[in-house]
């Protein structure tokens, strides 16, 4: 072998993927993994295994952050949305690649995807600030009252993310759920998790808050199974369930009256509505009476 290819001989670095809990990344609390192989079989990478202990922490991780995520201005959420837009853009090239192997696409058609999710993400950044004025509003009252509803987040949310659209269906169910204030533990696609677990990386550098977004893989049925039941989950997303294992999940849900979205056959590609905005807010509606208040004087 000459000088120059002594040189320039090297091993490939492997990356080990982690989750990401709490802003942090964390390998599964069991230690351990399982392995990710792309459309034809052949070995990607090892994904932590996930367990239910790694589930807990990551419904305390989002609980803590709800309080200052929620209290965000929605410009403010806007901006720190439109910003992870701007990294994934600049990562654009790794998630090709990594799209591309998990969905068997060519790289033209992976790049259509990433693009896609990309501009999703952008879509509902926009949305941020503008939610509220269209469920929200002063309703008309016979009487010398005003009665105002505005929207607010439901709290911890979990979502079982698509399985067989590991990036774009992955963006659809997150970024809806954040921009209104809720904070997340999504479960990624079983089969192909590898784009959920780099999202969580550009995240971690993104201005979002640790714990806003926990991402976990592994065994959907057996990681979803304590989250469904955990009395500190507000609402569960089951998109990326199937039919049995949705029953299943919305029995256990039921324990402290979740909001529950069911499955639905979505084309991902088609511009969404603002039905998932609007599937984890609650409405706070308050009566007011004009004229004096009290001591203080003031009047509307």
């Amino acid at each position: 072998m000459s000088e120059k290819s002594e040189r320039t001989a090297r091993l490939s670095v492997f990356k080990t993927y982690k989750l990401y809990v709490g802003g942090k990344f964390p390998r599964s609390e069991s230690g351990r993994v399982y392995e990710v192989t792309d459309s034809k079989g052949n070995w990607l990478a090892n994904a932590p295994l996930a367990s239910r202990k790694d589930a807990r922490d990551a419904v305390v991780a989002a609980r803590k952050a709800f309080g200052g995520w929620s209290g965000a201005t929605a410009y403010n959420r806007g901006q720190v949305l439109y910003r992870v837009a701007e990294m994934l853009e600049g990562r654009r090239e790794q998630f090709v690649r990594e799209v591309a192997d998990a969905e068997g696409l060519s790289k033209s058609k992976a790049a259509a995807v990433v693009d896609a999710a990309v501009d999703r993400w952008v879509w509902y950044a926009g949305w941020t600030d503008k939610i509220a004025q269209v469920v929200g509003g002063a309703n008309p009252v016979a009487g010398p009252f005003f009665n105002l509803s505005t929207p607010e987040p439901t709290g911890v949310v979990t979502v079982l993310a698509p399985q067989d659209s590991s990036f774009l269906g992955l963006v659809s169910v997150i970024a809806p759920v954040i921009a209104t204030g809720n904070t997340v533990v999504v479960i990624a696609s079983e089969r192909s998790p590898l784009p959920a677990l780099s999202l969580g990386e550009v995240l971690a550098t993104s201005d979002l808050p640790g714990g806003v977004v926990n991402v976990l893989t592994g065994r959907t049925a057996e990681i979803a199974a304590p989250l469904a039941s955990h009395q500190d989950v507000n609402a569960i997303d089951l998109a990326g369930a199937d039919a049995e294992l949705a029953r299943e999940l919305e029995v256990a849900a039921a324990d402290n009256l979740k909001r529950v979205v069911r499955p639905q056959a979505v084309d991902h590609w088609e511009t969404p509505g603002i039905e998932r905005l609007t599937a984890f807010l609650e409405t706070k509606t308050v009566w007011h009476p004009t004229g004096a208040l009290g001591a203080a004087g003031s009047s509307y």
